[in-house]
């Protein structure tokens, strides 16, 4: 028993050491390497050396598992990160012939790690994992700002017999498409504006508070929040970690006082 958790502290170190996190992060970035390079011409003429490679990684990968389920056991499925890594590790192992062969693609997926892995990196998931709720409400805000304004320039644009007006604003569903476009500030004043302006010379007024509300300010909103919720978690790493006393740390406690009264009546 004793020898067991001797080994379980020794393996905790080495997947807690910086080099080993070092190590894995080098292996992710080569294995992103080596799967790009597969697209290539030269992958495609070395296909076994880079099979080779792939599958080495990924008895990498799958070493650092199993390790990581040695030392945490059942805490190891308590971490979000963990599952992920586990399930990209898992597709990765399923059969690439037949009719799960699209699975070969998703090794790509492997990439992914970094996110689990780098710290920075994990920082900036959960911020966005925080921020979810309030993306929410925004995106709420967002979906109604564009209907109403899909219906209108339907109403205002699409009833002219233009056949840029009829493939702009025919429909509440193309009016919207038209109006994400202009947004995005794509090609917004020479490709839909101005010609808009030429049939309607007043449509300025639409479409600049229609830029001015949902691209400088609605599309802030979601910068706002997620920096919000990356303050919030920083301020979270900050604070001490709460433990709980043992019963060992209560008698102690006890104990030291009792011996702090005796010493005070003397």
């Amino acid at each position: 028993m004793t020898s067991m958790r001797a080994l379980t502290t020794f393996l905790k170190k080495i997947v807690e050491a910086k080099y080993f996190n070092n190590f894995i992060v080098a292996i992710i970035l080569f294995n992103a390497f080596t799967l790009g390079l597969e697209t290539t011409q030269f992958g495609k003429s070395n296909t076994e050396i880079l099979k080779i490679i792939d599958f080495v990684i990924l008895l990498i990968f799958t070493f650092e598992l199993v390790l990581k389920l040695i030392v945490y056991r059942a805490q190891f499925f308590k971490s979000g990160w963990n599952w992920f890594d586990f399930i990209i590790v898992a597709i990765s192992w399923a059969p690439t012939s037949g009719a799960l062969s699209v699975l070969r693609a998703f090794r790509i997926l492997r990439v992914l790690r970094l996110f689990s892995v780098v710290p920075q990196m994990r920082r900036v998931i959960g911020a966005l994992g925080h921020s979810l709720p309030g993306m929410a409400s925004v995106i709420g805000v967002l979906g109604i700002i564009f209907y109403v304004s899909a219906v209108l320039a339907t109403k205002l644009f699409g009833q002219h017999p233009d056949t840029n007006m009829q493939e702009w604003f025919g429909s509440i569903g193309a009016s919207a498409y038209t109006l994400f476009q202009i947004m995005t500030l794509e090609s917004w004043s020479m490709g839909i504006v101005r010609p808009t302006m030429e049939l309607f010379p007043e449509s300025w007024l639409f479409f600049v508070p229609f830029i001015i509300i949902t691209s400088f300010a609605v599309l802030n909103l979601f910068i706002g929040i997620i920096v919000d919720a990356m303050q919030v978690m920083h301020e979270e790493e900050g604070k001490p970690e709460q433990t709980f006393a043992t019963k060992e740390d209560i008698l102690r406690l006890e104990a030291k006082l009792d011996a702090l009264i005796t010493k005070t009546k003397e």
